[in-house]
């Protein structure tokens, strides 16, 4: 299959969900883009962020090394970070480099795309917006919580996320890739942190709505304290379509492999538990509800078995 005959599929997210079922969806013969928040405060990419005023660079590290072709060493490389008494520490290499980029290039968005070369990628990368955008949320008691890393930990229940400056303008590659697509996926990650800060990029979440590509939720395998807690499938969904005024999903993608009991009880700590997915609901909501045993477990962590998940995605994508 030539490059131009491949279907072209756009994932959109961020965090570790999404660098994981970019490793399994490379391996197929698909034209992939991945759109990836820029709305990240904390840690080495908030740190750069404040100091150098360009996008956070972690989501897009993450994202670039899951997508590469390269030695493993290279790779290891890349995502090496620095455990000192300095101001290395806590920083990723991939992130002072691809700083590094933006500072030569002048440009954020030309950084990664010269990054991409050098990693090899398959697919392309872009973030969400050529800037620093500032995710804010306001709690169902009215007051605002503003910073991607503190929203999780305010103790309150979220109603929406919004983000600021008023004026943020996405790349014109990504609306081009939005256009062009055949299937358009969602998650999985973060649903107000991850998920949500890319759709509230002015221009990206209204192509979603009106794009006539097949769309596809991946569903979180568990809840997120301080964010989606007893949540419901169909809750996740709703949250979405709310913060978006339209309805746009065709398919969902849920896990019905039993979460072992005692790895729920380690999860009892960060008050998690299995999503619920209430069928009935999602079929109200006019989704075709796809159901596999879709996770996989790596030192007592929950992930996606990302081998299998592009498997199923692989096959939903629209003949041309």
């Amino acid at each position: 299959m030539t490059a131009a005959s491949q279907p072209k599929v756009v994932i959109i997210g961020g965090g570790t969900g999404l660098s994981v079922l970019l490793r399994g969806l490379k391996r197929h013969p698909i034209d992939l883009t991945a759109i990836v928040t820029v709305a990240d405060d904390g840690g080495s990419s908030g740190r750069l962020r404040t100091e150098l005023n360009i996008p956070p660079p972690g989501d897009i590290r993450n994202v670039l090394a899951a997508l590469s072709d390269v030695e493993p060493l290279l790779e290891s490389l890349f995502q090496h970070r620095f455990s000192t008494n300095n101001e290395l520490s806590g920083h990723a290499l991939g992130n002072l480099m691809i700083a590094a980029l933006s500072s030569i290039t002048g440009d954020f968005g030309h950084a990664v795309q010269e990054m991409s070369k050098v990693l090899n990628v398959r697919g392309k990368v872009l973030p969400a917006a050529n800037q620093s955008v500032i995710l804010h949320a306001e709690m169902e008691d009215g007051t605002i919580v503003s910073g991607e890393s503190k929203i999780p930990y305010s103790g309150k229940k979220i109603r929406r996320v919004f983000l600021t400056p008023g004026k943020i303008e996405p790349l014109p590659e990504t609306i081009r890739s939005i256009r062009e697509a055949d299937m358009i996926i969602l998650g999985p990650g973060s649903l107000y942190t991850s998920i949500l800060p890319n759709l509230l990029v002015p221009g990206i979440g209204e192509e979603v709505c009106i794009s006539s590509a097949k769309k596809v939720y991946i569903c979180n395998l568990m809840t997120q304290a301080g964010e989606t807690l007893d949540f419901t499938a169909s809750d996740h969904v709703r949250a979405i379509y709310d913060h978006m005024k339209c309805a746009f999903m065709d398919t969902i993608l849920v896990n019905k492999e039993p979460v072992p009991a005692d790895i729920q009880e380690l999860y009892k700590e960060e008050m998690a538990k299995p999503v619920i997915y209430d069928v009935d609901k999602l079929k109200e909501l006019g989704l075709d509800a796809i159901f596999d045993d879709i996770l996989t477990f790596e030192n007592s962590t929950i992930r996606h078995n990302t081998a299998k998940v592009a498997e199923i995605l692989v096959r939903l994508i629209p003949k041309r």
